[in-house]
């Protein structure tokens, strides 16, 4: 390719990146004064919150229009930086400054093996007990990859990551299997037999999983996002207090 023809696409690809971002700007525009909820969420926050909890809100308030997509934990972040959506549900830590922020629930990480393991007789377990140990873990689009990561690179080593995945289910197979350890939330282990494993907390603090509910820094909420903001307080509170069962 000539190198006027290189200058060309790239003057085409600058042109398309700009007309994304107005486009998402007048989109950001537009859900501000028409009552929208377009809410980003992080996978495994509907799921500590519930379906119901979406379902409930759309059935007291039908005239707010309202959708919802899950990312990982970094693309959430990223499409929300470019306006898309105008609510998030994120997982901590995050950039200062940049978005207010609801906390919506801290759920502990644990360590899960194999009933055989040697490690599943400990009571709890450091770092340090990752070392030499094929790791099963969450890919580096997720906040839990990088969390276990600086967690073992403090500890003097760098982990054994035997696969990196998309979800926790894989995860859990192949621990049942035998064929390596993992980390896991506590709330996401409820919801899986736990048949032949076990599960293991961390000594030492840091080991949380975060979510909070965001919105833009300097913009004010919407009506229609406080709206949602105290709906979804309320239901995680239910679910603490036993008024809601997960």
């Amino acid at each position: 390719m000539t190198e006027s023809g290189q200058c060309f696409y790239e003057k085409v690809d600058k042109i398309l990146a700009d007309y994304r971002e107005m486009k998402n700007d007048i989109l950001h525009i537009e859900q501000r004064y028409s009552g929208v909820i377009d809410l980003l969420s992080a996978y495994g926050i509907l799921r500590l919150l519930t379906p119901e909890c979406i379902n409930r809100f759309r059935e007291s308030y039908p005239e707010i229009e309202f959708s919802y997509r899950e990312y990982p934990d970094r693309e959430v972040e990223r499409r929300f930086q470019k306006k898309d959506g105008n609510v998030a549900f994120a997982i901590g830590p995050f950039e200062e400054g940049l978005y207010e922020m609801t906390p919506l629930a801290s759920c502990h990480i644990k360590l899960l093996v194999h009933e055989n393991h040697p490690l599943a007789l400990r009571g709890t377990v450091t770092a340090e007990d990752i070392k030499g140990e094929k790791l099963f873990i969450e890919s580096s689009e997720f906040k839990i990859h990088h969390l276990i990561l600086e967690k073992c690179r403090e500890a003097g080593f760098e982990p054994d990551i035997a696969f990196e995945t998309s979800g926790f289910s894989l995860c859990h197979k192949m621990c049942r299997e035998n064929r390596g350890i993992s980390v896991i939330l506590d709330f996401v282990l409820e919801d899986m037999s736990t048949d032949g494993l076990v599960c293991l907390p961390f000594r030492g603090e840091g080991y949380e999983w975060k979510a909070c509910m965001l919105t833009r820094k300097g913009e004010a909420m919407t009506a229609e996002m406080e709206l949602f903001r105290r709906h979804v307080s309320k239901w995680l509170k239910d679910i603490r207090e036993g008024a809601i069962t997960r």
